[in-house]
């Protein structure tokens, strides 16, 4: 029998999430059947989106979340002893996976092999070659749809899914302004990633910075973050501007029964006859394999830089997810368990 460890939410968040509305349980792993494989976990994601979804689950629930784990026992003849798999397993360090879809498959169970990374570290299946960076593809790219030319604002832009839309952008031809939560941030989106301006949301004049680095108004907007800023930025932009409302972490720790009020947004999209959507990437399943090879492409040419916070430690999963939604990390956060 296999000893496993699980991070299982015991009481709703209120605020930013707190070490007691977790428990670590301890428990035994049934022994395999046909078909299954037992996977240890050595890397595993924290995103916004575990704080955001966090109460579509009645308590208590088994924390989920993207992880990439190595095969330790099969029987499952596709999925051989050392074999690594990508799924959404969430907080465990030991899970036992079936790989074969059941009729009442969810969109949050996903099971993928591990793509072929070219040698690169597994760590970036969940990040700029995994959820994150799949969120920016889609988002950007069919959405979006940026052309040659046009102005690209990210916010969140130092972030998981913003530094690669970014890139992306920038791949296309297109100027690309970032705004993130700190000066570091803000010199590494510029220098490292060849933003053509980028500045800290904390302390810059949103308004007076954005007209100044966009002149000519907005044309496609990817927002991780909502809030007044948002509106500031829908403000400044184009006839039949595009905006991608992919997260709002500004607001998932606040209570949701009173919520921060931003400038109303009517009048813009109404004057400019923008198209504003919301953007989930489990819609676009059945196509992650297209983004997959893209960035993986990218990557190796040069073209697309994948940068990852790293923290070491099962037991320090909590710290990391804390420090995600503060903003601590440059590029994905992740646990090397």
């Amino acid at each position: 029998m296999v000893k496993a460890r699980k991070y299982v939410v015991k009481k709703y968040f209120e605020g930013v999430p707190k070490r007691s509305d977790y428990e670590l349980v301890e428990y035994e792993l049934p022994p395999l059947k046909v078909g299954e494989v037992l996977v240890k976990a050595e890397w595993i994601s924290v995103d916004p989106y575990l704080r955001a979804y966090h109460r579509v689950h009645p308590l208590p629930f088994d924390q989920f979340g993207y992880q990439v784990g190595i095969v330790e026992q099969s029987k499952d003849p596709k999925h051989p002893v050392g074999s690594r798999i990508v799924s959404h397993e969430g907080w465990r360090d030991y899970a036992v996976i079936n790989m074969a879809k059941d009729p009442s498959y969810n969109v949050l169970d996903v099971k993928y092999k591990l793509p072929d990374l070219k040698g690169m570290s597994p760590s970036i299946a969940i990040g700029t070659v995994g959820m994150p960076g799949i969120s920016a593809y889609f988002g950007l790219l069919d959405v979006c749809q940026p052309k040659a030319g046009e102005t690209v604002v990210v916010t969140g832009a130092a972030g998981a899914v913003g530094t690669v839309v970014g890139q992306i952008a920038k791949i296309k031809g297109c100027n690309v302004i970032g705004f993130a939560g700190s000066d570091d941030k803000v010199e590494w989106l510029e220098k490292e990633l060849g933003f053509d301006k980028a500045f800290n949301y904390k302390t810059a004049d949103i308004q007076k910075e954005l007209k100044a680095a966009a002149p000519n108004g907005v044309d496609c907007y990817f927002d991780n973050v909502g809030g007044e800023m948002s509106s500031i930025i829908i403000g400044q932009m184009n006839k039949r501007g595009r905006v991608v409302v992919c997260g709002s972490i500004s607001s998932y720790n606040e209570d949701p029964t009173q919520l921060p009020k931003a400038t109303i947004l009517q009048p813009s999209i109404l004057a400019n006859e923008l198209i504003i959507q919301g953007f989930t990437v489990v819609n676009y399943i059945d196509r992650w394999p297209e983004a997959i090879d893209q960035m993986i492409t990218w990557i190796k040419h040069g073209q697309l830089k994948s940068t990852e916070h790293v923290t070491v430690g099962f037991d320090k999963l909590f710290d990391a997810f804390v420090g995600m939604l503060a903003g601590e990390n440059i590029g994905k956060a992740v646990v090397k368990v």
